[in-house]
């Protein structure tokens, strides 16, 4: 082909050579990563309209579940449970106060000073007075027991429990004041007790009656109840974690979301009515920054908890024994505080440190301002002294008197650690408040609680290894031993077994009553020809055991008053559901 050729080729040969050229280009792209096409803009909008579609439902989805959870929460009347919490606290922060003022006005009609620091102040009192001042306060507490409190007793933590197990309702007001009165008096005329058990009763006392006023249900009414005792607890000890975890741990038995707000609202509010009326924002206990001398001394530490896990073994046997002792003797319910009262005065006569709360005396052995031999009198007087008032109907509860053990026994285990090894032992009074939480989380049942309640009255932060180390070995062998809880044995001592968990309790406490199906028409037992029978206030776990060994499907049910009369049924279906639908509600209540 000539030049003159070329020039005179189509020019549409150039661009279809440049196409080729491309679609070679492409082939090999494809071969690479894929085909690439453009996207149309009508495919585009698809793409985007379906994303568009997408965050929508997924927006509609949350709001539709937002406005659900919300539903609920007002449903459930949380706002008003939260204005109730913050009433409970401050109604109750400002009764601990006044609790504590009561108990110095007692004091101060014998002792001629209210405040907690009087030994030296007994000391230099006439004897008769402080024998006899024991035995007044006695003989009014025994009056009260006898004429006006049911039970013939002030009310403790146990009842509390109790009360927050069967639904949060149950404790009336009017004996709870009394009980309170009662407590005051006894703490006010020297026995040996602690007044942080009482204020926890009355706290609830003045829970229960706010859930009676706004007719809450069980689950929210439980809160309030324990709304009651962290406020009591935060501003007695001016310990407001320990009050929320006292609450969970002790009173609902479990750490349910859904309660942790309202009780924090209640503990901040006890706390800070109690430090504006009274106490303010110091803690209980002022000591010098201990710190651990060497790690070398973890051993000693077990070892502490060890030694403490006997001291709290020793201690609840000594109240047990103290207790059945004291019911065995037959004597009018108003002369057993008055006996407990001699028996106060004898040791006022003697040993003056062991009367009443005892604060003065746990401050000074967390200072080192005993010796050893005086830490060990003073601890076996305590055991002796508090298992007497206590067995003899005083009012108080055991909070203080554990702690007065536990700084004893940390403090004589001190000096004799020190004695064996000067150069690695720490100062006795580290080992003092390290003592006080183990011997009080093991005999409380309340390991948690009780090693934060340490940390908020001594302020020893730094001490929290060494701790936890001895109020984990304290309580796991008080466990071994006593299997429960001084309050849980309480508790076992009037038919209501906790320990075991709700499966337990729900056999022994729901009756056929609740779930029985009644009869329209009262009739003989005769006429139904059924001899396989249950009464009505027969416990669930009677019921399913008659099941058991009849193998019937139905059971009649007779009245308690009149055996020949029937009242109702009850299928075997009704049993197993009334007792599946209590442990479902537990299991909800504790989760939510």
């Amino acid at each position: 082909m000539t030049p003159d050729d070329k020039d005179q080729t189509d020019p549409s040969a150039d661009d279809d050579a440049e196409e080729s050229a491309d679609a070679m280009g492409e082939e090999l792209a494809d071969l690479v990563t894929g085909p690439v096409e453009p996207t149309p803009p009508a495919r585009r909008f698809e793409r985007i309209a379906t994303k568009l579609a997408k965050i929508s439902t997924w927006s509609l989805e949350q709001y539709r579940r937002s406005a659900e959870n919300f539903s609920t929460f007002l449903a459930d009347r949380q706002p008003g449970l939260w204005l109730i919490a913050l009433a409970v606290g401050l109604a109750i922060g400002t009764a601990a106060v006044v609790f504590r003022i009561g108990i110095g006005w007692v004091q101060w009609l014998w002792v001629g000073e209210t405040s907690e620091y009087v030994i030296d102040h007994i000391r230099g009192l006439p004897r008769w007075v402080v024998f006899f001042a024991p035995v007044a306060g006695g003989l009014v507490v025994g009056l009260l027991n006898q004429f006006v409190l049911s039970g013939r007793r002030a009310g403790a933590v146990a009842d509390v429990i109790e009360v927050s197990a069967q639904g949060g309702r149950g404790l009336g007001l009017a004996n709870g004041l009394w009980s309170a009165l009662a407590t005051v008096i006894s703490l006010g005329a020297g026995a040996s007790a602690g007044r942080e058990g009482p204020v926890v009763h009355l706290g609830a006392t003045l829970a229960t009656t706010m859930t009676r006023a706004f007719s809450y249900p069980a689950p929210a009414a439980r809160i309030i109840l324990a709304c009651g005792v962290a406020s009591a607890i935060s501003a007695s000890f001016n310990a407001p974690i320990a009050g929320v975890l006292f609450a969970h741990e002790v009173v609902l038995r479990h750490y349910a979301v859904s309660a942790f707000v309202p009780i924090v609202i209640a503990s901040v509010a006890g706390t800070l009515a109690g430090r504006v009326l009274f106490i303010g924002d110091m803690a209980a206990f002022q000591i010098p920054a201990y710190a651990i001398g060497s790690y070398w001394e973890m051993p000693a530490f077990a070892l502490l908890g060890l030694t403490a896990a006997v001291v709290a073994i020793s201690f609840q046997f000594a109240l047990i024994v103290f207790d059945q002792t004291a019911r065995s003797i037959m004597m009018p319910a108003w002369s057993r505080p008055v006996v407990g009262g001699a028996v106060m005065g004898l040791f006022g006569l003697t040993l003056p440190q062991v009367l009443g709360v005892g604060y003065e005396a746990t401050d000074i052995a967390l200072h080192g301002g005993f010796g050893l031999w005086m830490m060990i009198t003073l601890l076996v007087a305590k055991i002796i002294a508090t298992s007497v008032a206590l067995a003899f109907r005083f009012g108080g509860g055991i909070f203080s008197p554990a702690l007065y053990l536990g700084a004893m026994t940390g403090g004589s285990f001190g000096m004799i650690a020190a004695a064996q090894a000067p150069d690695l032992a720490s100062d006795h009074g580290l080992y003092a408040i390290l003592g006080m939480g183990s011997v009080a989380a093991a005999l409380l049942g309340a390991p948690i609680s009780t090693t934060v309640m340490v940390f908020e009255l001594t302020g020893g932060y730094a001490l929290s290894i060494a701790l936890l180390l001895s109020v984990s070995i304290a309580t796991g062998l008080h466990l071994a031993i006593h299997g429960r809880s001084y309050f849980y044995h309480q508790l076992e001592t009037r038919g209501v077994v906790l320990a075991e968990g709700p499966h337990r309790f729900f056999l022994k406490t729901v009756t056929v009553t609740s779930f029985m199906s009644p009869l329209e028409e009262e009739a003989s037992l005769t006429d139904r020809g059924d001899p396989r029978t249950v009464r009505e206030f027969d416990t669930l776990e009677t019921v399913l055991r008659v099941f058991n060994e009849t193998g019937a499907d139905a059971l009649a049910v007779i009245s308690s008053r009149d055996p020949e009369l029937v009242v109702g049924t009850v299928t075997h279906v009704q049993a197993l559901r009334a007792y599946n639908r209590r442990l479902v509600e537990t299991s909800v209540e504790e989760h939510r």
